[in-house]
């Protein structure tokens, strides 16, 4: 991912030096200028620290901010000393918050969904679904590896890779010849799936909603994502082993979903419906089907206060989504 986010951010510094955008302007060539040196080089340092994030211990969001606001206001510095007209940088800058805002409220959605369906214990129900089964150590290898890889086109690559993860760790805590391959696997199989949907990646979530491409035009990957990830799983799971886990059901608690989980998880379904329809037939951004989908989440957990007294609270999973990771987004 960090590979093709490189990719997107130093196209996105030159077309923006370059001045490549409205249609009825014709901005001046700033390329080669001391600004244009200056965005890549202030770029580079940038994701020198997002990419140690851990070194540092600097959360990414904060570098991926500073870069992205500084770089643009020194193109409008540029623009202020040399004279240029500044209704360039104002159309640029509008033009550009409008297609953040899109993602912006398209993420926010999406992990409001994902955060209420982890407080109604629907994925606790899943761990303990998988391990009350009596599945292998390579049956649980590839069941995690099938889920990842269809889940991650619906909820994105990283919340999938996150709560498989999670799943990984709850089964088996301590044989690393199955936690090892085990990881490496969810997250190769969410980063497969997610190439072939327009919600699977923030980069191809970017692609669509600038009108790269439809949402069918996405499907064509599909052979090549999973060939990819059946070549991967295959050679990881030589190395996995064909035992039963250790697992004491009798001190598990049996995790029961809360009232109106499965309403829930079709309004998610719905709601990315929604934002489909919203962006190939309506031609709205994709965010409106999104926030028609979170307005009927709303109106169905006031549903469920008013008959059984208490819901799932709209605003407390509003306010457990990783707002680091939004910021990020928004600085890259």
């Amino acid at each position: 991912m960090l590979k093709y986010l490189i990719m997107l951010g130093l196209t996105s510094v030159l077309a923006m030096a370059s001045g490549g955008g409205g249609e009825a302007m014709v901005h001046p060539d700033i390329t080669m200028t001391w600004v244009g040196f200056a965005a890549l080089v202030i770029f580079v340092i940038g994701y020198y620290f997002i990419a140690m994030e851990e070194k540092y211990h600097i959360d990414k969001a904060k570098p991926a901010l500073l870069i992205g606001t500084f770089m643009i206001m020194l193109v409008a510095v540029y623009y202020a000393l040399n004279g240029i007209d500044m209704d360039f940088v104002a159309y640029e800058a509008n033009h550009l918050i409008l297609e953040i805002a899109g993602i912006f409220f398209f993420l926010l959605v999406a992990m409001t969904y994902i955060e209420t369906l982890i407080h109604m214990k629907v994925f606790e129900k899943l761990k303990y679904n998988l391990i009350s089964k009596g599945y292998t150590y390579k049956q649980l290898f590839w069941i995690t590896g099938f889920l990842a890889f269809f889940i991650s086109p619906i909820a994105d690559n990283l919340t999938t890779a996150l709560i498989l993860a999670t799943v990984l760790i709850t089964i088996e805590q301590k044989n690393v010849k199955f936690l090892v391959p085990g990881a490496i696997n969810i997250v190769v199989a969410a980063n497969a799936g997610g190439t072939w949907s327009p919600f699977g990646d923030i980069t191809t979530l970017m692609a669509w909603t600038a009108g790269k491409g439809t949402f069918t035009d996405f499907l064509f990957l599909f052979p090549a994502s999973i060939i990819g990830y059946l070549v991967t799983a295959f050679l990881l799971s030589r190395f996995v082993p064909d035992t039963v886990p250790e697992v004491d059901l009798s001190k598990e608690e049996v995790p029961v979903m809360d009232e109106g989980a499965k309403t829930v998880m079709a309004l998610g379904i719905f709601t990315i419906f929604s934002a489909v329809m919203s962006h190939q037939v309506l031609h709205l951004p994709a965010m409106w089907g999104m926030m028609f989908g979170l307005a009927l989440l709303k109106m169905y957990d006031y549903r469920l206060k008013k008959k059984h007294g208490k819901g799932f609270g709209v605003y407390q999973a509003l306010a457990k989504i990783e707002n680091n990771t939004l910021l990020f987004f928004f600085g890259i």
